[in-house]
């Protein structure tokens, strides 16, 4: 069995274990001059071997089409995961939060505040019982991760893939 280093639970200890991938995450795998390319392309090929099971939100893919297109994405490995009712109602806890977090006024959320995806990816990760980590690259991503665990307690963690996944999990790497 492998011991993830830095915190993180053992990823085989729970068949249902799964992932959610940030856009960011398919930036970095997509483009091989990427400078984090193939530290994103570890970590996909460590979950693929590992049985441990890919999700993308629909949130995710419309910000990763932005720039480019649904073909390039290698959905075929992946659960592709709609933006549901349960998870609108924790999107907007978690953005009340990081609203006050990041000191905006009720004045500026008038007449409609505008909702940052990362509240709706986190909503979506926290209320998935077999998510247990959300992997990115964006560091206001983890910024906001931080803020709501302050306040909110959260069922999932962050893996940042600008640490080698054989950092992360603590695996020698012998190639």
């Amino acid at each position: 069995m492998l011991m993830p280093t830095r915190g993180y639970q053992n990823l085989e200890e729970d068949m249902k274990h799964s992932v959610l991938l940030d856009s960011s995450f398919f930036v970095r795998l997509l483009n091989d001059e990427d400078l984090l390319h193939e530290n994103a392309k570890g970590y996909f090929r460590y979950f693929l071997e590992n049985d441990v099971t890919l999700k993308v939100s629909t949130i995710s893919i419309a910000e990763y089409c932005v720039r480019g297109t649904i073909d390039e994405l290698p959905l075929r490995n992946i659960q592709i995961i709609p933006f549901n009712l349960y998870q609108a109602k924790r999107t907007g806890e978690f953005a009340s939060v990081i609203f006050e977090e990041n000191k905006i006024s009720k004045e500026k959320l008038s007449p409609r505040a505008i909702i940052p995806n990362d509240s709706k990816l986190f909503a979506q990760a926290d209320l998935d019982t077999t998510i247990t980590y959300f992997v990115t690259s964006d560091s206001r991503s983890k910024s906001t991760f931080s803020a709501l665990k302050k306040r909110i307690g959260l069922k999932f963690e962050i893996i940042d893939i600008s640490i080698p996944y054989t950092e992360t999990f603590g695996i020698l790497d012998m190639q």
